[in-house]
């Protein structure tokens, strides 16, 4: 089984951060979103990772590289434009060939990894004959469904009473259940065919779902698992500030920097190499990057503060910090996603908050 990532897209609605980087990148505890992805097909046994990228191939590359690091092989392909799901589908195939594969989507974070997601297609589809034989066909697709509060905001699934998924509907008025397709799949080579025979939607673009609807529509089986714990799509501000919570509450706390006798260090914290507190105080979970300095500085819980920033006499927190940013004077910084090389200070202290979202090489002066 192969896997295929896709990263490509403009992040519109991460803009300005994705104006100078690509969404997929943007850190979630320090670490990029894409790469959750990538360790996820690697647990699973996946090795050999298709990445679909747009224009910022390079940038997938430095960070990247051929997959070693992951324990994977990755091959990069090349989309010139965004036209769908079903599209990348369709330029991989000279990598997919004839195994079936995982497709995933770069900027979704799961709670749930995809080990028991992989092995139940492997087990309908006859991978493991010591659990017996199954005399219904083997399924063409498994889709990874999530119940929702407000499913017309979704593409939703229609399942019939054996568990079989027999419609997709793209943000119906009148939801015909509340499971709503995450961005995780499983195909056989007939996916294939079924993005040939489909076509362009009204917004000009080769939907898988209606690829998945065509594999439903000529007899083969659509079967599906529903989402165990949370699914967040960070192609947002507060969607990834609250991934960064969520994965924040996960993490093992560790101390590799230095931090002098007027510090304090409370809860659940990852102090990285190089690190350094100086009269200041960090309240977890949070995570302060390598060779990052604090100085008389407040870093409360939810925070993420990447490499190589310097911070004195300010206060943040829930909020996502990126390389190479100077804070100083800010009393208070909370809810916000700064991107790289970004400085911030204030002219004349108020207590009062702010709510920034910056991209790379922003300077604001607060008054």
């Amino acid at each position: 089984m192969k896997g295929l990532i896709l990263a490509g897209g403009t992040g519109s609605r991460l803009r300005p951060i994705t104006h100078t980087g690509a969404k997929q990148l943007v850190p979630i505890a320090n670490k990029p979103i894409l790469f959750y992805g990538i360790e996820a097909m690697a647990e699973a046994g996946i090795t050999e990772v298709g990445l679909v990228v747009g224009e910022n191939r390079s940038e997938f590359e430095d960070a990247v590289g051929d997959g070693w690091q992951f324990g994977v092989n990755v091959t990069y392909i090349d989309q010139a434009e965004p036209l769908g799901l079903a599209h990348c589908v369709l330029i991989a195939h000279e990598f997919l060939g004839d195994d079936d594969f995982v497709m995933y989507l770069g900027d979704n974070m799961l709670q749930q990894d995809l080990v028991g997601f992989v092995d139940k297609f492997e087990e309908a589809r006859g991978a493991h004959p010591e659990l017996g034989e199954d005399p219904r066909p083997a399924p063409a697709a498994q889709i990874l469904l999530a119940q929702v509060d407000d499913p017309r905001q979704f593409g939703v699934a229609e399942i019939d009473e054996y568990g079989e998924v027999i419609r997709l509907v793209e943000k119906p008025a009148d939801p015909p259940s509340d499971l709503a397709l995450v961005g995780v799949y499983l195909f056989d080579p007939t996916i294939h065919e079924a993005v040939r025979a489909i076509q362009p939607s009204a917004r000009g673009e080769l939907e898988i779902t209606d690829a998945i609807q065509w594999l439903a529509d000529e007899g083969h089986r659509v079967v599906h698992e529903v989402l165990r714990g949370w699914w967040l799509d960070t192609g947002k501000k507060d969607p990834l500030l609250e991934c960064n919570r969520l994965v924040l509450e996960t993490i093992t706390p560790s101390n590799e920097g230095k931090v002098d006798g007027a510090s304090r260090v409370d809860g659940r914290v990852v102090i990285e190499e190089g690190a350094e507190l100086v009269r200041s105080t960090v309240r977890g979970p949070a995570i302060i990057g390598r060779n990052t300095r604090l100085v008389d500085t407040y870093v409360g819980p939810f925070t993420s503060i990447a490499a190589d920033c310097e911070i004195s006499d300010a206060e943040i927190e829930h909020s996502v910090v990126l390389e190479r940013c100077r804070i100083h004077g800010v009393h208070r910084l909370q809810d916000s996603l700064l991107g790289r090389e970004v400085e911030v200070v204030r002219s004349e202290l108020r207590p009062r908050a702010s709510r920034l979202m910056l991209g790379d090489h922003s300077r604001v002066e607060l008054e």
